[in-house]
């Protein structure tokens, strides 16, 4: 009976570890918080209460590139991370590091869209399902993305 009982508490720590939670200052609303489940690669808008306000189920390519953005914030995320994140199930140092030696031969040879395009179209989708989050993904020319708020940019538009 031991033994079942801390399985499942074991369990039960594994899941919960795979839920991220970001409160996402200057994006949010206090007392709203994005979550991550990665488990089941759904995003969840909360607020307080706690009171679901609108969720979203993410597609294995957009999960492996919002989950980088996330960390970034409130900085951008490099491309070279992304590209990283897409191709390679184990994200390290070296790995990223042969994205950006891939993304700058890209640039050298004028192929630079065309090395990127699993990334925008990953982008592509994701930009539309974080709409319903009022949040936007920026790019900066040639650097990389981030994360900023749908309300503000259409204000400044």
């Amino acid at each position: 009976m031991l033994k079942t009982q801390d399985i499942q508490i074991k369990r039960y720590k594994e899941v919960e570890t795979r839920i991220s939670h970001f409160s996402l200052p200057d994006l949010l609303p206090i007392g709203q918080t994005l979550v991550l489940n990665l488990e089941t690669r759904t995003v969840s808008l909360l607020s307080d209460g706690p009171i679901q306000i609108v969720e979203q189920q993410l597609s294995a390519n957009e999960m492996h590139l919002f989950v980088p953005i996330l960390e970034s914030f409130p900085h951008y995320c490099p491309y070279a991370v992304l590209l990283s994140h897409i191709f390679t199930n184990t994200v390290t140092e070296a790995s990223i590091a042969r994205c950006f030696q891939r993304l700058q031969e890209a640039q050298a040879c004028g192929k630079w869209q065309q090395e990127l395009r699993p990334v925008r179209r990953a982008l592509s989708s994701l930009r539309k399902k974080l709409h319903r989050f009022d949040l936007e993904i920026s790019n900066i020319r040639e650097r990389g993305c981030n994360l900023t708020s749908l309300i503000v940019t259409l204000r400044k538009g």
